[in-house]
C-alpha cells in the first residue's frame, strides 16, 4: 500500500466563517467521493487559505464531517502578486492501493484555473 496525495482547491466568495467552512465542506465531501477515501486511511489532511481568508480554521470542516481522529494542519498560501485570492486548497495524504494516475484532483468555483490540465 502506498501513500498518495490529493489536491483540491475552491474559492470562497467572502472572509466569513459560514463561507469558509461551506465552501471548504463541499470541496472536501467531493475529494472524499471522487476518491472513495475512508477516514481512517487518511495520513493527514494540510489546509491553505490565501492571506485574505482568516475569519475561521477549514480544517473544521473536516472536524464537522467527522475527521476527529486525523491530523489536520491549516496554513497560509503564499502571496503572488495576480493569484487567484480567496482561495482554500486542500492536500490529503491517504493510504491506498490506487495508481497515481487514478486519483482524482477536484477544483471548484473558480480554482479550475489553478490546474486546468488536471481539474476534474
Amino acid at each position: 500500500m502506498r501513500c498518495r496525495g490529493i489536491r483540491g482547491a475552491t474559492a470562497v466568495e467572502e472572509n466569513t466563517k459560514e463561507a469558509i467552512l461551506n465552501a471548504t465542506r463541499e470541496l472536501l465531501e467531493k475529494m472524499i467521493e471522487s476518491n472513495q477515501i475512508e477516514a481512517d486511511e487518511v495520513a493527514y489532511a494540510f489546509f491553505t487559505t490565501t492571506p485574505d481568508i482568516n475569519a475561521e480554521f477549514p480544517a473544521l470542516a473536516a472536524r464537522q464531517l467527522g475527521w476527529t481522529q486525523t491530523a489536520l494542519l491549516c496554513g497560509h498560501e503564499m502571496n503572488v502578486p495576480g493569484s487567484l485570492q480567496k482561495c482554500v486548497r486542500i492536500l490529503i495524504l491517504y493510504n491506498t492501493e490506487k495508481t497515481a494516475a487514478e486519483i482524482v484532483h477536484v477544483y471548484t468555483n473558480g480554482a479550475e484555473s489553478l490546474r486546468v490540465d488536471i481539474s476534474s
